[in-house]
């Protein structure tokens, strides 16, 4: 049976100022390379069979920082939504230009809508099911939110309703052949 830990990279510095950070390649802040060293003494504890990493550099340093780096495989499904025209502005700013904006409902111009991170999430949860074991994800708020949308009802817009920390972990299973989601947002460290 599978279970799924997600990680959510720790801070770089656009998401402590809230801007979309899709596929600009920034790496973690001091306070984010803490908070992934943080993250290693919980996940050494849980045998993983198998850790699959975004491509992108925030997700890969957590991973490397967490103590999985060398066992990771590169999954390019976990990279993040490309936000393509809205990419390194914030919620307000874009909602200040287009009464109304959500990121879930936009023609995102220039980089994916729903549609596409509904089919990535979808192609990832099925390969997720076809492993038999624990495994171990890094990657970011957007593809995971919708990643755990898929998990528990195919739906990768039911991600407009969960939320997650930078350096969280969350865990998806299945209990009595329902996908759940066991844990959602947990973080190990002082905010």
């Amino acid at each position: 049976m599978t279970t799924v830990w997600m990680v959510r990279h720790g801070e770089t510095a656009w998401s402590l100022s809230g801007q979309h950070t899709g596929r600009t390649d920034i790496a973690l802040t001091e306070r984010g390379r803490r908070q992934a060293k943080a993250l290693a003494p919980l996940l050494s504890r849980q045998v993983f069979t198998q850790v699959l990493c975004s491509p992108l550099a925030r997700a890969r340093e957590t991973c490397s920082l967490a103590g999985f780096g060398a066992r990771a495989i590169v999954e390019p499904d976990l990279a993040e939504w490309d936000y393509g025209i809205y990419e390194g502005k914030a919620t307000a700013e874009i909602r200040h230009k287009e009464k109304g904006w959500s990121l879930w409902t936009a023609d995102v111009a220039g980089g994916e809508n729903l549609d596409d991170l509904q089919q990535r999430s979808a192609r990832l949860v099925r390969q997720l099911l076809t492993h038999d074991g624990t495994v171990l994800l890094f990657a970011h708020a957007h593809i995971l939110r919708c990643i755990a949308g898929v998990w528990i009802d195919n739906r990768a817009a039911l991600g407009e309703h969960f939320y997650l920390e930078t350096a969280s972990i969350s865990v998806l299973g299945i209990r009595d052949d329902v996908r759940i989601i066991k844990k959602f947002n947990v973080t190990i460290y002082d905010r």
